[in-house]
Formats: C-alpha cells, sequence, structure tokens
C-alpha cells in the first residue's frame, strides 16, 4: 500500500488532519466510535519507519486471528509481529488485563448468585475461550451476593493443584460464607471427568469442616456448562 495514501492505515498518522487522527476523535466523540485498530494504535502510541501505528495495529489483529485470539496472545507470540518488541507487547498485555480486572470489578459489584445459570453467566465470557484450565472461586456471603474471586490454578485439573487449603484460604480471609467453584475445559465439552468429580467432593467435605458451604461446582465449556449440584454430585442435604 502506498505511503502516500490518504487512508489511515496507509498513511502515517502525523501526516493526517488533526481532526482525523484517532487520538483527536476519541476527544471529540469518544472511544466507542474508533475502529479496534486505531484503539490498540492509540494503546502502543507509535508505529515503525514508514508505516503508522494504525497499520501496525491492523498486523496485530491479523497475526493474532482476530480480537478473541489476540486476548490469549503472549510476549512472545506478539512480538512474533514486526514491529513489536518488548516495549509495545508488554503495553498491549497490559491494557487486554485491565480491561479484564475492570470487567471483574464492574461483575462483582454486589452482584447475588442464586443459581448455576447465574454463576455460569458470570464467569462464561471470561473462561470459554481459555486456552488452558482455569480454577476460580466466587466467594459469597449470607445473601450469596458476592464478595469477590480468585483464579486458584491454571493447569490441568488435579487434586494435588487444587488442594481445599489454596481453595479456602481466600475465602476466610474474606468472611466468605460459601463459595463456588467453576473451571473450563478447553476442548468444548464440559462433562465432568472423574477428576473433577472427585476433586468437587473433596472441596465440599473440606468445606463443611471449616464451615464454608460449597454451593456449585460449575463446569464450562464452549457457551455451555454443567452443574455438578444439578447432576447430583452436591446434595442439597449438606447445606442444610
Amino acid at each position: 500500500m502506498s505511503g502516500h495514501s490518504t487512508t489511515v492505515r496507509g498513511t502515517l498518522i502525523a501526516e493526517l488532519p488533526i481532526v482525523e487522527r484517532p487520538r483527536e476523535r476519541l476527544l471529540r466523540h469518544g472511544a466507542q466510535i474508533l475502529t479496534t485498530a486505531e484503539l490498540i494504535a492509540l494503546v502502543i502510541g507509535t508505529g515503525r519507519q514508514g508505516e503508522s501505528a494504525v497499520s501496525l495495529a491492523d498486523r496485530i489483529l491479523s497475526s493474532s486471528g482476530g480480537l478473541v485470539e489476540l486476548l490469549h496472545a503472549d510476549v512472545r507470540e506478539l512480538q512474533e509481529v514486526d514491529g513489536i518488541g518488548p516495549a509495545k507487547a508488554a503495553t498491549i498485555l497490559a491494557a487486554i488485563e485491565l480491561g479484564r480486572r475492570v470487567n471483574a470489578a464492574r461483575g462483582t459489584m454486589l452482584r447475588k448468585i442464586s443459581s448455576p445459570t447465574d454463576a455460569a453467566d458470570f464467569l462464561m465470557e471470561r473462561l470459554s475461550f481459555l486456552r488452558k484450565e482455569h480454577f476460580v472461586t466466587i466467594h459469597l456471603d449470607t445473601k450469596h451476593q458476592i464478595l469477590g474471586e480468585e483464579v486458584v490454578s491454571i493447569g490441568s485439573l488435579n487434586a494435588s493443584i487444587v488442594h481445599p487449603r489454596e481453595i479456602f484460604k481466600t475465602a476466610l480471609k474474606r468472611s466468605a460464607a460459601s463459595i463456588i467453584c467453576a473451571h473450563n475445559h478447553p476442548s468444548g465439552d464440559p462433562t465432568p471427568s472423574a477428576e473433577d468429580i472427585s476433586v468437587t467432593k473433596r472441596l465440599v467435605n473440606a468445606g463443611m469442616i471449616l464451615g464454608v458451604d460449597v454451593l456449585d461446582h460449575i463446569v464450562i465449556g464452549d457457551k455451555r456448562y454443567i452443574s455438578m449440584r444439578e447432576r447430583g454430585y452436591i446434595s442439597d442435604l449438606q447445606h442444610t
């Protein structure tokens, strides 16, 4: 694409009229009017010699396979894009993580979990596309409102990784009355494994001793979920 093109993608941002530059458009009209590439361009700040930040951002998206895949990129993958060094890669990853944390904080404010569907909906967007298994606990007060959440482990679920002391340590610090456990299956199939069932029973028993009810264990797949409680692995008698 010619360096003398009149489009943002092919022209250095500094050569554009001020009113057409992404930063100025954001300040005038709001961030929502910018394209994804323009938002990434503002995050990385500069392009490279002969290439605008927007063009470089376009290549980042293309190399990653789109915005959803970019959310799972690591430093090494980002630096495989010509023009992206450690500083720009770190800035992109920091912006992505900040967005995740803002989304999590907004979702936890006085939100009440009344059913397995509520718990699955709360976590689905964040867990269903992850490439590795993430084990998460949601901490609840006596009214089943969310006090907070914690990623306890990342990796294949087994009893040595998901240990009761790690699950309940933060729950006890937050004075949680109960918790809901959840993890994702990167395969997309939420069918519980034998290990999933074993870990669930172990945590329920530990919770009964500590006085923190394990209300459910949600297994999340590709926009689907399975509730261990609904499957009968957690009895209502344990919470009476």
